[in-house]
Parts: C-alpha cells; structure tokens; sequence
C-alpha cells in the first residue's frame, strides 16, 4: 500500500471574484441577427418549394451539413455562398436580401409596437375590405 497523497491541486484564484452587475429592470429587446433573418428565408423559401436541403445544396454546389447550419442561423455564410443557394432556389441574390430586409422590418415592428392597454384606438391598424 502506497501513502501518497491524492492527486488533487490546490487552486487559488488570481483575481476575486467579479460582482455581478444588478439586473436592469427591463432589459431591451435584443434585435435579431442578420444570419438568422437570411437562414430563416432560405427555409422557407425551400420549403415552400418542397425541396430538400440535399437537392439544394448539390445544386448550389455547397455541402448538406453546411447549408443546414446556414439556414438555422449558426453560420455566418458569404455572399458566394448565399448567392449560390438563392439561385440555387430560383432567386437572385438581391431577392434574398430583399426577403430578409422585409423579415427584419417585420421583426422589428412587431416588437416595437405598443401594448394593446396603451393603445388609443381599438383597431390595430387592419382593415378588411370586402
């Protein structure tokens, strides 16, 4: 039997611990990325198509896993690469950026609207017309 001690280190912290800022009371809304906007057209544009992500990242010449993770936001792809599976959808790549912008003013909108409680009108400026 052996009387070594365990194999364990002592840590000691160079600096103390940071204070935590107090939490703001209403924090604003976080305004949404432009990968995020981009990714989300391409979905649906795909979708609506009825297409799969193969068939259109071996028509735009890009790999599956990467136009995956470009729709879902979680790469920040270049312009080649976007304009690649815009055409590859049947749209230019001013169409794309076009959808996003319109995406992001939505977004934004929809976010930046009053409250209904505040509101002093009842309608919410919808108007059917038949």
């Amino acid at each position: 039997m052996s009387n070594r001690a365990p194999n364990t280190a002592r840590v000691i912290p160079l600096r103390p611990p940071a204070a935590r800022p107090a939490p703001e009371r209403e924090a604003a809304p976080r305004e949404p990325l432009w990968r995020d906007l981009v990714g989300d057209v391409l979905r649906r544009e795909r979708q609506a198509q009825e297409r799969t992500l193969k068939d259109v990242a071996d028509e735009a010449r890009i790999s599956m896993p990467y136009l995956s993770e470009v729709e879902r936001g979680r790469k920040e792809a270049s312009s080649e690469v976007l304009a690649a599976a815009a055409h590859a959808l049947g749209l230019s790549l001013g169409d794309l950026l076009t959808r996003a912008h319109g995406e992001l003013v939505r977004v934004t909108a929809v976010r930046s609207r009053p409250s209904r409680t505040t509101s002093t009108s009842s309608h919410d400026g919808l108007c059917l017309a038949a």
